[in-house]
């Protein structure tokens, strides 16, 4: 087979996957080497004359439930023996065993799938069809707290691996009807499923009626990631900065579902994703309305403080070291020539060099165990800066900046901005040691220039600055006003609901 045609060919799986007639037997063909596959043979009531056989996944199926509610009954119920024959497959549909669900089945696809996700098929004999039963196991993760996002005040709990368990605690919050959950299913292989929450009335159905249109339009073998989806999802995949905020917190989750947003849950995921995406969403945390409106602006202005350091810091020591010594002030322009004496490097190397030991030595702290991975944060800091220094390799100077530059970084509550935000300082630097202040002026305008391309969902990623979106906002981005002048969602932009009390 030619290049051109194997890249032209389908997706490899066909449909459906097991054709022809639902059988017990071909239903055995399909799970041949699966190991995990069982059946149980049964005489209903202990009469020979009538069989039948109860199929299952175990590990799927939960032992206590398959036993009670199927096996027992089937086994112990003297009126099924008294029964017609032509009248006991239905007697079992509708009520003779002790399940919440039963449905029957006439394809073998449903059949599988429906013992893959913890059911259980019933066969009797003389018939082309089944009964499937929902005996599931509900072994999953307890809901504890957030690690990504600390509770300091407010609640401590934050989403599973279960997406039924994630929709629950967004129910328990927002006992509204009006709370939509739609599912699609996403994988040709895993066949995740997918919920989309929404607000009828709140959120914007543009918004909701794109992103069903483009999880509909997702053909990859599996959702095994969270970058499966919002790589796929969104526009600007080239783009270091994420355009789907998430969150591991329910309260933040349905507070921006009343904001008017779109929530997205996969199954096997432990967070959710609210749309469409802005800048000031990834500067926000759960505990912004818990505060004071006073503390809690002076908090948010610190953290768009932080992130003005943390990308222009190195560059802009870069520039006035190198390019415009006679900004700096004598006193401290004396003291950085005094420590650059003995170090036989440029300055663009010192900071180079240190950026990424830094990076280095944060990356050894994440991959490596809790106990282990401080010990070398802390011991790996204090030895190679230290030492850099001692041995003259970076100046002081370099180290305080790169240290105050990477600190700052750490105040993002959303890690993938701030993984954007290490990327374009790397870029900055670069420029400043090519241009000075000039080249790092015009680094700052790309970077403004390439933002204001972005959009996630047809709302602008800068649409807190900018007039984009055409419609009141509830509060300024920088700062939050108390929450009773707070007239306004933030979320949705074609809405006929924008206020949100009174």
């Amino acid at each position: 087979m030619s290049k051109h045609s194997e890249a032209s060919a389908p997706h490899p799986r066909r449909e459906p996957r097991i054709p022809g007639p639902l059988s017990l037997a071909r239903l055995e063909e399909f799970f041949t080497d699966c190991v995990d596959f069982s059946k149980r043979e049964i005489f209903l009531h202990g009469d020979k004359s009538r069989r039948a056989v109860v199929c299952y996944i175990d590990g799927q199926a939960r032992t206590e439930r398959l036993n009670d509610y199927v096996l027992r009954p089937l086994a112990q119920d003297p009126m099924l023996v008294s029964v017609p024959e032509g009248e006991l497959f239905e007697l079992l549909q509708r009520g003779a065993l002790y399940a919440q669900a039963a449905r029957r089945e006439t394809e073998p696809d449903p059949v599988v799938f429906a013992l893959i996700n913890g059911s259980c098929a019933l066969f009797l004999e003389g018939r082309d069809d089944c009964l499937v039963f929902p005996v599931a196991t509900e072994e999953k993760r307890s809901i504890g707290e957030p690690e990504n996002e600390p509770a300091l005040k407010g609640a401590r709990d934050s989403f599973v691996e279960s997406l039924r368990t994630n929709t629950s605690l967004v129910r328990r919050r927002l006992r509204a009807p009006e709370l939509k959950i739609k599912e699609h299913i996403v994988g040709r292989q895993s066949l995740t499923p997918v919920d989309v929450l929404w607000l009828d009335g709140i959120a914007d159905p543009n918004t909701v009626a794109l992103l069903e249109e483009r999880l509909d339009g997702i053909d990859i073998d599996g959702v095994e990631a969270a970058g499966n989806l919002e790589e796929y999802l969104v526009d600007a995949a080239r783009s270091p900065f994420p355009l789907m905020p998430y969150t591991q917190r329910p309260d933040r989750f349905c507070q921006g579902l009343l904001e008017g947003r779109v929530g997205l849950f996969a199954d096997g995921i432990p967070l959710g994703w609210l749309l469409p995406g802005t800048i000031d969403q990834f500067f926000k945390t759960g505990q912004d309305r818990a505060y004071h409106w006073l503390a809690a602006s002076a908090i948010s202005a610190v953290r768009w403080l932080c992130a003005l350091i943390t990308l222009l810091a190195p560059g802009l020591y870069i520039a006035l070291v190198t390019f415009h010594p006679e900004a700096i002030p004598p006193k401290l322009a004396l003291s950085i020539v005094a420590a650059k004496q003995e170090v036989p490097f440029s300055t663009i190397f010192e900071v180079l060099i240190m950026l990424l030991a830094f990076e280095v030595i944060q990356e050894a702290g994440l991959r490596l165990p809790g106990p282990i991975g401080a010990t070398v944060s802390i011991l790996g800091g204090l030895v190679v800066g230290n030492a850099a220094v001692d041995a003259h390799i970076v100046s002081p100077a370099v180290l305080i900046a790169v240290a105050i530059a990477g600190v700052a970084g750490y105040t993002m509550p959303s890690q993938d901005f701030g993984n954007a935000l290490r990327l374009w300082r790397f870029l900055l630097a670069i420029l400043a040691s090519l241009g000075g202040l000039f080249g790092l002026t015009m680094g700052c305008g790309a970077l403004i220039y390439h933002m204001a391309e972005l959009d996630s969902f047809g709302v602008p990623y800068l649409a807190p600055f900018t007039t984009g979106t055409k419609v009141p906002r509830g509060h300024p981005s920088l700062f939050r006003l108390p929450l009773p002048a707070m007239k306004w969602r933030d979320g949705a932009v074609n809405t006929k609901n924008r206020r949100n009390q009174r």
